[in-house]
């Protein structure tokens, strides 16, 4: 400090020091708690879409316009994929663990809890993969557990394409999805639903997951992601 105020013209013999109390040196444990909680705070709408791309989907025979009653609701995500809070873990559990924890199953029926989507969901399925065929299934079935609901496998994985992080624009990714889902009819409820996935890029595989369910005879579709990316 001699040095600064002496640098700055000052004389050093004139300063006196500071009547503010020293900084801590131990950490205020409530604090932390607060800013954890803060950080993984949940519950990121994700808004359906409702109309096809431009040139449809050949495979599926779709263009145009969404009918309502064939869309999926409004459904919600855990966190933003990487973010401070949850993000790290989700990653964690995709690409380290093979698994996702047990914190973020009782994340998810805290979600849910508070979400409260109407009418209330009867019942729970997945989205399938072919690259990873028991991560979110497996999840989905604890979750389904958790929240005393049946898990019903009905959408299967019948065509392997790229992840949609790789598309270069939103007519790709849907493209990309065609015809890679279909729906297991005996698997199907007629209740509404929570359609469990991890992560959530582009909403094409969700639209698309949601109209096959739709289409079959389940009733309203509640997506529920552990994460998404942000992008449409």
């Amino acid at each position: 400090m001699s040095f600064l105020i002496s640098e700055l013209n000052g004389d050093p013999s004139l300063a006196t020091f500071s009547s503010l109390p020293l900084l801590p040196t131990t950490v205020n444990t409530d604090l932390v708690k607060e800013a954890i909680l803060f950080l993984k705070r949940s519950g990121l709408p994700i808004k359906p879409r409702k109309q096809w791309p431009a040139g449809g989907m050949p495979k599926y025979s779709v263009k145009g316009k969404i009918k309502p009653e064939e869309q999926a609701q409004v459904g919600m995500s855990l966190c933003i994929w990487g973010d401070a809070g949850w993000g790290g873990m989700v990653q964690e559990g995709r690409y380290q663990d093979g698994s996702f924890s047990d914190e973020l199953i009782e994340a998810c029926v805290a979600l849910v809890t508070k979400w409260q989507p109407s009418p209330a969901p009867t019942w729970v399925t997945a989205m399938p993969s072919l690259r990873h065929p028991n991560l979110v299934p497996d999840f989905a079935k604890s979750l389904a557990e958790a929240l005393g609901l049946p898990f019903y496998p009905a959408l299967d994985k019948i065509e392997h394409n790229q992840e949609q992080k790789y598309m270069a624009n939103s007519t790709q990714q849907a493209l990309n999805v065609d015809g890679s889902l279909a729906v297991n009819q005996e698997n199907v409820q007629s209740g509404s639903v929570l359609l469990i996935d991890d992560i959530v890029n582009s909403k094409w595989t969700s639209t698309v997951a949601a109209w096959l369910l739709r289409h079959n005879g389940s009733g309203e579709v509640w997506p529920l992601a552990l994460s998404q990316t942000g992008r449409d």
